[in-house]
């Protein structure tokens, strides 16, 4: 890309990629200059680029970056024995309880996929439809990781048998990664990878394996981790992760 006569005309992309918070722009700088930022399809190195941040698709590393403000990113850490919906006509307890109260303006949020009210953990909340419909459709397979708490030491060959394949009553299922995480006496605690997100999977799953689950977390779904968010929290996807979600599902 050209370099544009005018000054007055578009933005830097330097300064374009620090205001959505990618990087310095010192950094954002070096990032141009080591052919690592893409407009418009196009391999940027020259430090003098301008571009129209509401027209222009920037990428780093291949990951679109986020321009439009009006756009909102959340990752929620869902109790157990909340509901995944927006509101409850029962009265029960919600995750739109939880935004209504600490996300002001942004009624219009939905939720990315839902969690069993007896299931903590990561749910997305965003009001960006595209990118939400994409998450949620199968064809993409963006892998979704959970911790679960089951019955008993589990055999070494547990991993291999779930990632081979399981039949359930709507089809057979299978993991795309599985590990121990600890034992203690009477209890395992695994992780679980899988891209599908069928009604109670996980705990179906392992149910026909043998295991009873007594307790399951969602920990990552594609780049963004739960960490050590608390249950009931609500925090702001950094730019990075945005990103990585997008490109995993070919935006």
């Amino acid at each position: 890309m050209m370099v544009e006569a005018d000054d007055s005309e578009g933005v830097r992309l330097q300064k374009v990629l620090s205001q959505a918070g990618i990087a310095s722009r010192r950094v954002a700088e070096k990032m141009i200059i080591d052919g690592r930022v893409e407009v418009d399809g196009q391999l940027v190195t020259e430090l003098g680029t301008r571009v129209n941040p509401d027209a222009s698709v920037i990428r780093v590393d291949g990951a679109r970056v986020i321009l439009d403000d009006s756009l909102v990113y959340l990752a929620l850490n869902k109790p157990r024995g909340m509901h995944s919906t927006m509101s409850d006509d029962r009265g029960r307890p919600c995750i739109g309880d939880l935004v209504e109260h600490r996300v002001r303006g942004n009624r219009k949020l939905f939720h990315v996929g839902r969690l069993d009210a007896d299931t903590e953990g990561l749910i997305l909340l965003t009001n960006d439809g595209e990118l939400a419909h994409r998450l949620m459709h199968p064809s993409y397979e963006v892998p979704k990781t959970y911790v679960a708490t089951v019955d008993g030491s589990v055999p070494r060959g547990l991993g291999k048998k779930l990632r081979a394949g399981i039949e359930l009553d709507d089809g057979p299922a299978m993991v795309d990664d599985f590990a121990v995480v600890d034992s203690i006496p009477g209890k395992t605690l695994v992780r679980v990878t899988l891209h599908e997100g069928r009604k109670r999977i996980v705990r179906r799953l392992l149910a026909a394996a043998g295991f009873q689950v007594h307790a399951l977390v969602r920990t990552d779904i594609g780049t963004v981790s739960l960490g050590e968010q608390r249950p009931g929290s609500i925090r702001a996807l950094r730019g990075n992760e945005i990103g990585g979600l997008y490109k995993a599902v070919g935006l």
